[in-house]
């Protein structure tokens, strides 16, 4: 066989390993998906039933929505004056400066309530709350308490899982309407602090509450819900399929927080991308 031959069949090969590992990538997280869409289908499907809400799965989601909402508020807070002084202040500047004042309603809902509200309180919620769902999960499994909950007759998904998913979600969306209005609130209190007088507050307040609509709404929710529950359940079933060394507790509070951080950004931008067709 020439040289030349030996060279083209040796980057026949490179090129068909490389599509060979494309396509195992893509069927493993195809494959990952369908199973984080089965765990969510039936989360929610047990969430509906009252069978599936004794007193110790209602302490839990009690103690979970304690310690995701009312933990991280002075932090969310805190954040959401950052953004009201750079981005709504800002916004507030420009579009007068511009003379587009009619903008400011449209352009801080499309901003502030429809992307970086939801987004931004994930974030802090998954960074907060994730890392300490996955540990506790996995320091479960290593010491065999999720086998002794199964051997008492109590199901893992509906005693760990269903109340840290939907506390997550009702903090997150709890946190997301206080991440609104503090940073609207404080974008115009800064500029009003600075001497701008602009419009007034109630033309302020009408202005975004007249360019808030239905579809607005539905965005925000979706942007809000769908993420939340999507990064708690890869947290969960990441937990809980720990190894059974110590060790295995932060390499799944690593890839969970990884995969987790991942799907959160890669769901927000599909529902961006649905909303604006």
């Amino acid at each position: 066989m020439s040289e030349s031959a030996t060279l083209e069949r040796g980057d026949g090969v490179r090129r068909l390993s490389t599509v060979g590992r494309l396509g195992a990538l893509t069927l493993r997280l195809a494959s990952e998906a369908c199973y984080m869409v089965a765990v969510g289908t039936r989360v929610l499907r047990v969430a509906l039933s009252p069978r599936s809400w004794p007193r110790t799965t209602r302490n839990v989601l009690a103690r979970q929505i304690f310690f995701t909402g009312v933990g991280a508020i002075r932090f969310t807070l805190l954040l959401a004056l950052l953004v009201g002084i750079s981005v709504v202040l800002q916004a507030q500047l420009w579009l007068e400066q511009a003379g587009q004042d009619v903008l400011l309603g449209p352009v801080l809902v499309t901003v502030v309530l429809r992307e970086l509200a939801p987004l931004l309180v994930n974030v802090v919620v998954l960074v907060r709350s994730g890392s300490a769902i996955v540990t506790e999960l996995a320091t479960m499994t290593v010491a065999g308490e999720v086998h002794l909950l199964e051997s008492e007759g109590l199901d893992p998904l509906e005693y760990l899982v269903l109340p840290r998913a939907v506390g997550v979600t009702i903090s997150i969306c709890c946190l997301s309407v206080f991440f609104m209005v503090a940073s609207l609130a404080s974008g115009f209190l800064a500029s009003l602090a600075l001497g701008h007088h602009g419009e007034p507050g109630s033309s302020f307040i009408g202005s975004v509450l007249s360019a808030v609509g239905l579809e607005d709404v539905v965005h925000a929710v979706a942007k809000v819900v769908v993420p939340a529950l999507l990064t708690t359940l890869i947290c969960c079933v990441d937990g809980l399929g720990a190894g059974g060394a110590r060790t295995d507790i932060p390499k799944a509070a690593t890839r969970a927080l990884s995969r987790a951080i991942a799907a959160l950004f890669v769901s927000s931008a599909l529902l961006s991308i649905v909303a604006y067709l």
